[in-house]
């Protein structure tokens, strides 16, 4: 049963799958001394820079707590981010437990930051008695289906750095803001002043992995040790390479995050005109995030999978995926129309 509960419930790409096949002929040296992640890491540098220095990890909570471990030069050091990042709400506590930092979150109405809720954080620097603020994180897109542009990356990159601060970006997302905005993704990153990426894979139609990428390669000293020491180094290294190769070789990554980005904007067409459906967020990448009537979503959710994002509101969340259909969207809107006009009627 299909539906749009996350990009994560989507299977990996068939060009995915058939790259790590066609991996698995013969022997290759093991934890990343193959030919695959050397054209992994050389395609993520034409991606975001001749400078980038990239590691390939499991998944994306290990690519965000280790940017955040590696950036920070200590436990008294903080990282600045929306209250609603998913570093923040869904990481289980591991960016503190691991990662040692503590998390400054700003409560935002689209879960973005602006060089105000940075300078609100930076009053107390140099005082023994505060945590010191050494990261700016931003997700992109974020976890309410919004994106960053380049000029507001751009300020916040610019304001970091002002204070001594760096930028960090969790772009488990990354391709969806940059197809939907026609960027290459250094773009969104290297191009605006950021210092480090988790670039994820698994919600772009890989069967997992996310790669921690450093914009600036002093950054990354010592990170090959910090990846051994917390479980994220690849024995068979080539596999999860594979994925990487095909995904950026050619367009695989523009194509599947297009086809998530299209979907929702279909998607989000279709409810705007459903009574009684009211969408709460600008829907600029692949996540609608709307006001049902009540008992609408226990109802749908008999034959759909999708989760609800604020019981209190009624407020639920869509994600489309690589393999979302225009069939499929139109199904499940038309459920949504039936539902509303059923739970409407008096």
């Amino acid at each position: 049963m299909k539906g749009f509960a996350s990009d994560n419930y989507a299977g990996a790409h068939p060009e995915v799958l058939a790259a790590i096949a066609d991996a698995n002929a013969g022997h290759a040296v093991a934890y990343g001394g193959d030919p695959w992640t050397a054209r992994a890491e050389a395609l993520l540098r034409e991606h975001f820079g001749e400078q980038a220095v990239s590691y390939l990890v499991f998944n994306g909570s290990a690519a965000n707590v280790l940017s955040l471990r590696a950036l920070c030069r200590g436990p008294w050091e903080s990282v600045i981010c929306a209250a609603q990042a998913h570093i923040n709400v869904d990481e289980g506590g591991a960016p503190e437990r691991i990662a040692g930092v503590k998390l400054q979150d700003v409560p935002t109405p689209d879960a973005k930051l602006t060089p105000e809720h940075v300078e609100r954080l930076l009053v107390r620097a140099g005082d023994e008695h505060a945590v010191q603020p050494r990261v700016v994180s931003v997700t992109q897109s974020t976890e309410l289906g919004t994106r960053y542009s380049t000029a507001e990356l751009r300020a916040l990159a610019g304001v970091a750095h002002e204070h001594g601060l760096l930028l960090h970006v969790d772009g488990a997302r990354l391709a969806n803001a940059a197809a939907a905005l026609d960027v290459p993704l250094r773009a969104l990153t290297t191009d605006v002043g950021a210092d480090a990426v988790s670039f994820g894979g698994t919600k772009n139609g890989l069967l997992l992995g996310e790669a921690v990428v450093f914009l600036d390669p002093d950054l990354a000293e010592g990170f090959k040790y910090l990846r051994k020491q917390t479980l994220q180094l690849a024995s068979k290294g080539r596999f999860m390479a594979a994925q990487f190769v095909a995904l950026l070789e050619g367009d695989l990554w523009r194509r599947n995050a297009a086809q998530a980005n299209t979907m929702a904007a279909r998607l989000a067409g279709a409810l705007r005109d459903v009574p009684g459906v009211r969408l709460t967020q600008a829907v600029e990448a692949n996540a609608i995030f709307a006001v049902l009537p009540p008992g609408v979503a226990e109802r749908l959710q008999r034959d759909w999978h999708f989760y609800t994002w604020d019981e209190a509101t009624g407020e639920v969340r869509l994600v489309c995926s690589w393999d979302t259909t225009a069939g499929e969207v139109d199904a499940f809107a038309a459920d949504v129309s039936g539902a509303c006009r059923a739970a409407l009627t008096p």
